[in-house]
Protein backbone atom coordinates (compact mmCIF):
# COMPACT_ATOMS: atom_id res chain seq x y z
CA UNK A 1 0.00 0.00 0.00
CA UNK A 2 1.27 3.26 -1.05
CA UNK A 3 1.06 6.13 1.78
CA UNK A 4 0.54 8.55 -1.25
CA UNK A 5 -2.69 7.10 -1.96
CA UNK A 6 -3.53 7.00 1.95
CA UNK A 7 -2.34 10.60 1.62
CA UNK A 8 -3.91 11.49 -1.22
CA UNK A 9 -7.45 10.62 -0.06
CA UNK A 10 -7.44 11.93 3.72
CA UNK A 11 -6.46 15.06 1.77
CA UNK A 12 -9.58 14.81 -0.07
CA UNK A 13 -11.94 13.29 2.36
CA UNK A 14 -10.38 16.81 4.37
CA UNK A 15 -11.39 19.02 1.62
CA UNK A 16 -14.93 17.39 1.21
CA UNK A 17 -15.51 17.76 4.88
CA UNK A 18 -14.99 21.22 5.03
CA UNK A 19 -17.05 22.13 1.94
CA UNK A 20 -19.87 19.89 2.89
CA UNK A 21 -19.54 21.34 6.60
CA UNK A 22 -20.24 25.16 5.13
CA UNK A 23 -22.86 23.87 3.22
CA UNK A 24 -24.30 22.00 6.19
CA UNK A 25 -24.19 25.32 8.46
CA UNK A 26 -25.20 27.68 5.39
CA UNK A 27 -28.90 24.55 5.38
CA UNK A 28 -27.75 24.04 1.70
CA UNK A 29 -27.89 20.43 -0.23
CA UNK A 30 -25.05 19.11 -1.32
CA UNK A 31 -24.18 21.18 -4.73
CA UNK A 32 -22.48 19.28 -7.66
CA UNK A 33 -19.09 20.51 -6.79
CA UNK A 34 -19.54 18.32 -3.69
CA UNK A 35 -20.06 15.32 -6.60
CA UNK A 36 -17.29 15.87 -8.46
CA UNK A 37 -15.23 16.16 -5.37
CA UNK A 38 -16.58 12.80 -4.66
CA UNK A 39 -15.97 11.42 -7.96
CA UNK A 40 -12.50 12.45 -7.60
CA UNK A 41 -12.01 10.55 -4.58
CA UNK A 42 -14.13 7.27 -6.06
CA UNK A 43 -11.79 7.15 -8.76
CA UNK A 44 -8.70 7.15 -6.28
CA UNK A 45 -10.33 4.68 -4.19
CA UNK A 46 -10.71 2.72 -7.38
CA UNK A 47 -7.37 2.78 -8.15
CA UNK A 48 -6.64 1.63 -5.22
CA UNK A 49 -8.58 -1.09 -4.85
CA UNK A 50 -6.35 -2.40 -8.06
CA UNK A 51 -3.19 -1.51 -6.61
CA UNK A 52 -4.16 -3.05 -3.10
CA UNK A 53 -4.74 -6.30 -4.64
CA UNK A 54 -1.99 -6.21 -6.78
CA UNK A 55 -0.45 -5.49 -3.93
CA UNK A 56 -1.23 -7.99 -1.76
CA UNK A 57 -0.85 -10.87 -4.47
CA UNK A 58 2.81 -9.85 -4.14
CA UNK A 59 3.76 -9.05 -1.03
CA UNK A 60 5.39 -11.19 1.30
CA UNK A 61 3.87 -9.89 4.65
CA UNK A 62 1.70 -11.08 6.82
CA UNK A 63 -2.08 -9.98 5.94
CA UNK A 64 -4.49 -10.98 6.39
CA UNK A 65 -6.11 -11.32 2.52
CA UNK A 66 -10.12 -11.40 3.22
CA UNK A 67 -9.76 -8.78 5.63
CA UNK A 68 -7.57 -6.97 3.54
CA UNK A 69 -9.60 -7.07 0.51
CA UNK A 70 -13.21 -6.27 2.45
CA UNK A 71 -11.84 -3.20 3.84
CA UNK A 72 -11.07 -2.01 0.21
CA UNK A 73 -14.02 -2.97 -1.45
CA UNK A 74 -16.15 -1.73 1.32
CA UNK A 75 -14.22 1.83 1.16
CA UNK A 76 -14.97 1.96 -2.38
CA UNK A 77 -18.80 1.44 -2.05
CA UNK A 78 -19.23 3.66 0.74
CA UNK A 79 -19.34 7.29 -1.33
CA UNK A 80 -21.51 5.82 -4.11
CA UNK A 81 -24.27 5.08 -1.36
CA UNK A 82 -24.02 7.97 0.52
CA UNK A 83 -24.15 10.04 -2.61
CA UNK A 84 -27.14 8.27 -4.32
CA UNK A 85 -28.70 8.94 -0.65
CA UNK A 86 -28.29 12.51 -0.60
CA UNK A 87 -29.10 12.91 -4.01
CA UNK A 88 -32.67 10.91 -3.19
CA UNK A 89 -32.88 13.49 -0.32
CA UNK A 90 -32.28 17.16 -1.13
CA UNK A 91 -31.69 18.89 1.91
CA UNK A 92 -29.53 19.16 5.16
CA UNK A 93 -30.10 15.77 5.81
CA UNK A 94 -28.76 14.49 2.78
CA UNK A 95 -25.84 16.73 3.24
CA UNK A 96 -24.99 15.47 6.42
CA UNK A 97 -25.66 11.81 5.27
CA UNK A 98 -22.37 12.94 2.30
CA UNK A 99 -20.67 13.96 5.36
CA UNK A 100 -21.02 10.83 7.75
CA UNK A 101 -19.92 8.88 4.13
CA UNK A 102 -16.93 11.00 3.79
CA UNK A 103 -16.18 10.43 7.26
CA UNK A 104 -16.32 7.12 7.36
CA UNK A 105 -13.83 6.59 4.40
CA UNK A 106 -11.33 8.31 5.88
CA UNK A 107 -11.80 6.00 9.52
CA UNK A 108 -11.58 2.91 6.81
CA UNK A 109 -8.66 4.46 5.43
CA UNK A 110 -6.69 4.72 8.77
CA UNK A 111 -8.06 0.99 9.28
CA UNK A 112 -7.18 0.33 6.36
CA UNK A 113 -3.62 1.16 6.54
CA UNK A 114 -3.52 -0.27 9.85
CA UNK A 115 -4.42 -3.75 8.44
CA UNK A 116 -1.50 -3.57 5.69
CA UNK A 117 1.18 -2.52 8.15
Amino acid sequence: MSPWVLGAVLVLCGITMLLLLVHLVRDLAAQDGMFVLLGITELVLLGQLVAGCIALGSTDREVDGLLFVSYLVGVTLVLPIGAFWSLAERNRAGTAVVMLAVLTVAALEVRLDGIWS
